[in-house]
């Protein structure tokens, strides 16, 4: 097992260093620093309310650290304003944990709508060879013309992250991708994952309460604690630790 603050990834696509945020008197980070690689899957573990919905949102930038930085593609997000924030964000996709899906739009229509949200100048031609490509890799082509209705939990899961593929992310944020699904569902959305990883050569941050999604869909697992990087590794060497604070995750 790595010590927290003494590991860093090679060739980093995000650097999160010394990162604090407050709510009033409520510390959620604090000097949290972690790293992550191309092409590399980290989870951040942590007790409900330990602040990790809050350190995705300020990597993406919809919310703002007090102090430290968040370098993204080697830009600090927070001194980002708008039509920065725009373009870093075109290159990231954020996989919602409630899906985010617009129940008046078909499946077709909710793909479409990152391309015009973002000014993609494209032929229709081309968005329709888009939005089937993405579609095929969820293994959904069938369902472009339903309303997310039609669909199962598990289904309206895999179109949202067909919509977060449809600019062909560097990055990709999960926030809690199996609550809500059975253990079998669960499992194929972390397959999943895996696979686009290795299709798209995505970098991700994976937020996560299921350790059967911890376990699969790991290349490295970050313990936040106390609003820092409490201990990182593989979920084999955090599995194994003496640790009372990592084993409780483990148990």
């Amino acid at each position: 097992m790595q010590e927290a603050q003494s590991y860093k990834s090679s060739n980093p696509i995000i650097s999160i260093e010394h990162v604090c945020k407050s709510f009033g008197t409520n510390i959620v980070l604090n000097d949290f620093n972690l790293t992550i690689g191309k092409e590399e899957n980290v989870v951040i573990l942590g007790k409900s309310g330990a602040g990790k919905s809050v350190l995705i949102k300020c990597i993406i930038g919809l919310l703002k650290p007090d102090s430290g930085r968040i370098l993204v593609f080697d830009k600090n997000i927070p001194d980002l304003d708008h039509d920065e924030l725009d373009k870093i964000r075109a290159k990231v996709g954020f996989l919602f944990q409630s899906n985010a899906l617009y129940d008046s739009m078909t499946v077709r229509q909710n793909l479409e709508f990152p391309l015009r949200r973002h000014w993609i100048e494209i032929s229709q031609q081309e968005t329709d060879a888009l939005v089937m490509e993405v579609l095929d890799n969820v293994g959904l082509a069938h369902t472009v013309d339903k309303l997310p209705e039609e669909l199962s939990g598990g289904m309206r899961k895999r179109i949202a992250l067909a919509r977060t593929l449809i600019l062909k992310p560097e990055i990709i944020l999960y926030d809690e991708p199996t609550t809500g699904l059975d253990p079998v569902t669960g499992r194929e959305i972390s397959k999943l994952i895996i696979a686009i990883q290795k299709k798209y050569h995505t970098a991700s941050i994976i937020i996560s309460h299921d350790m059967n999604c911890v376990r699969l869909t790991s290349d490295r697992v970050a313990m936040l604690m106390e609003g820092k990087c409490y201990a990182q590794g593989t979920y084999e060497e955090l599995e194994h630790s003496t640790d009372e604070n990592i084993k409780q995750f483990f148990e």
